[in-house]
C-alpha cells in the first residue's frame, strides 16, 4: 500500500493505493466491467488499484486515512473533491491535518468550509486571520481561485473516533451551525466540538 503524491514524501496527502492484488480482492462489478476498470485502475494506467480513500504517509511511514475521495463539494456548479482542498492545506509546511466539508452558501450554492490544525500554536485574534488569508492563497495557487475555502476554523485536533477516524458528520453540521444531536460517545475528545463551534 502507498499513498500516491507527487514526490511521495512524508507528511503529502495523496490516494490510498494497493500495489499488489490480494485473493478476495474486487474483480469486476457484475455486468459492468469497463465501470470497474474507470473506477478502481484507469487514474494512474492500470498500475494500482485505487481504494477509494485519501491518505497521510507521516515520518515514521505510518499512513493515516483522511476520508473518502468520492466527497464532492458544488462550488458555483463547479464539482470540487475534499480531498483536493484537503491535500493542498495539508501540503503547506506549518499545517499538520486538516479536514474540508460543504457549507450552504447564498452565491455559490455550497461552499467549502475548512478545520485546521496547525503544527504549532492554534493561531488567535489577528494571527488567525492573517494565517487564514495565507491558506485561502495557498489553496488558490495550488488547486485554482474556486477552491478558496469561504470559512476556517482552527483547533487544537479535530473530532475523532478512539481509533483515529474523522468524524466528518460533527464537522458538517458545525458547518452548517446546526446543533449537535448525534452520538459523540466515541468521540477521543469531546472539548473540540465547543473549541469548533465557538471559533475561538
Amino acid at each position: 500500500m502507498r499513498a500516491l503524491t507527487q514526490k511521495d514524501q512524508p507528511n503529502k496527502g495523496g490516494y490510498l493505493v494497493i500495489k499488489k492484488p490480494w485473493p478476495s480482492m474486487l474483480r469486476t462489478i457484475w455486468g459492468d466491467n469497463e465501470r470497474y476498470i474507470e473506477t478502481y485502475w484507469e487514474k494512474f494506467d492500470n498500475k494500482y488499484y485505487v481504494a477509494g480513500d485519501s491518505a497521510n504517509m507521516d515520518q515514521d511511514d505510518f499512513f493515516w486515512i483522511m476520508g473518502r475521495i468520492d466527497d464532492v463539494l458544488n462550488v458555483s456548479g463547479h464539482r470540487l473533491g475534499t480531498m483536493e482542498v484537503e491535500s493542498a492545506l495539508v501540503a503547506h509546511p506549518d499545517i499538520a491535518e486538516a479536514a474540508v466539508v460543504g457549507m450552504p452558501h447564498e452565491v455559490k450554492g455550497e461552499g467549502i468550509f475548512a478545520f485546521v490544525v496547525t503544527k504549532g500554536e492554534r493561531p488567535l485574534g489577528a494571527m488567525k486571520n492573517e494565517v487564514t488569508e495565507t491558506l485561502r492563497s495557498w489553496v488558490s495557487d495550488q488547486v485554482g481561485p474556486i477552491a478558496k475555502p469561504d470559512e476556517i476554523r482552527f483547533a487544537d485536533n479535530l473530532p475523532k473516533t478512539r481509533s483515529g477516524k474523522i468524524m466528518r458528520r460533527l464537522l458538517r453540521s458545525i458547518a452548517k451551525g446546526e446543533e449537535i444531536t448525534q452520538d459523540v460517545s466515541t468521540l477521543e475528545d469531546e472539548s473540540i466540538i465547543k473549541q469548533l463551534q465557538q471559533n475561538e
